[in-house]
Parts: C-alpha cells; structure tokens; sequence
C-alpha cells in the first residue's frame, strides 16, 4: 500500500475519521483526567486520532514514515492553528526520534504494518517516562482478507491477544486494560465482512 499516493485522500474516508473518534474517545475514557504533558502518536498519518486530542494534551509529537502522509498533517496543523502539535517523517526502526519521556504513546491500526514488533514495543517503552502509558488500537486475528485489495500486503493478519501480552510484558509493560472497542466493515466477495478491533493499554513500570 502506498500511504503516500492515498494521504490526499485519507480523511475523506468517514469510517477512518469515524474510527480514530472512537479510539481517542477510549483513550480519554481511560486516563480519566490524568494530565497529559507530552504525547506520541506512532503511524500517525494525517493525524485523525490526535485531532482528536489535542485540546487534552500539552504537546503532541506525530510520527510517520510516510512523506505524503507527513505533508499533509503539516498543513492540517498549519490550518487549525494547532501550535502544540508537531510532526516527524521517520522510521523509529531506524532513526532516533529527537524527543523522549513521553507521558503516553498511542498507535491504532499502524502495528500490523510493522514487521518487527517486539523491537517496536522496546522503542516506546525508551520513550516513554516511568508510569507512562502505550494505547494500541489494532486487528485481532483476521483471515487475510482485510487487505485482499492490496496484493503487497506483507504484515501481519491480526495479532494472538495472548501472544501480544506476552509481548507487552516481556518489553517491561503491565497490562492495565483490553477490551474490544470498535469493529470495521468492508465489504468482500459482495457481503459484508467484520474485523473487530482491541485496545490494548500497557503501562511502564
């Protein structure tokens, strides 16, 4: 999938923005009123979770590889006059973010995409202050065909929730909260499929 060809196009999908208004509206749900200084999005893409956010939180660092996807989030930022928000074309797998001891991190339906996804939750727990949270919203197991229209697709078919909390916990996280919180419909052979999706909360310890 080329993020960078479809950013143009990225918030004209209703279910996308409709998606992350609920994956943000959990995450508020969640912290209750803790304050919140210093926020990561990971795979942030045109920014549609933090949009949501920015109002609650100090400062937010967005994060994407994808230039398409980084330039338009610029502009957005630039329209809104959301000075606290700042956004990053990176590859955390491969560069060092300049920015560290966040209070919360949050990524939905990024990791799916990421290959190496131990080393991936290894990275947040570096950037995230003692106490910090890391909010992920993604697939549980799917059968392969969320992607069926992108025959490069090469990431994973959902995540084993059991396997994923190993994963958390071997990383250094505690498991504060899983739920599944939303589901996505597509359509697939002329019917209508469903991929729910979990939020999975770990906190550093």
């Amino acid at each position: 999938m080329s993020f960078d060809l479809k950013a143009r196009d990225w918030d004209k999908d209703p279910q996308k923005v409709s998606r992350a208004k609920v994956f943000a509206d959990e995450i508020v749900g969640f912290l209750n009123g803790t304050k919140i200084d210093k926020a990561l999005e990971f795979g942030s893409g045109t920014g549609l979770v933090s949009f949501n956010l920015y109002n609650r939180f100090g400062k937010i660092i967005l994060a994407d590889s994808s230039s398409g996807m980084t330039e338009v989030l610029r502009e957005k930022i630039g329209n809104t006059g959301a000075e606290n928000m700042e956004a990053f074309q990176i590859d955390l797998l491969k560069e060092s973010l300049p920015q560290s001891g966040f209070d919360i991190i949050y990524t939905l339906l990024v990791l799916h995409h990421v290959h190496e996804v131990e080393k991936t939750l290894g990275i947040f727990y570096k950037l995230l202050k003692k106490g910090g949270y890391l909010c992920i919203g993604d697939l549980v197991p799917e059968d392969g065909t969320f992607h069926h229209k992108d025959p490069y697709f090469d990431g994973h078919r959902g995540f084993d929730t059991e396997e994923f909390k190993v994963w958390m916990k071997n990383a250094g996280f505690s498991v504060e909260k899983y739920k599944i919180f939303s589901i996505i419909e597509k359509e697939y052979n002329s019917a209508i499929k469903k991929y729910p999706m979990f939020l999975l909360i770990g906190k550093k310890n």
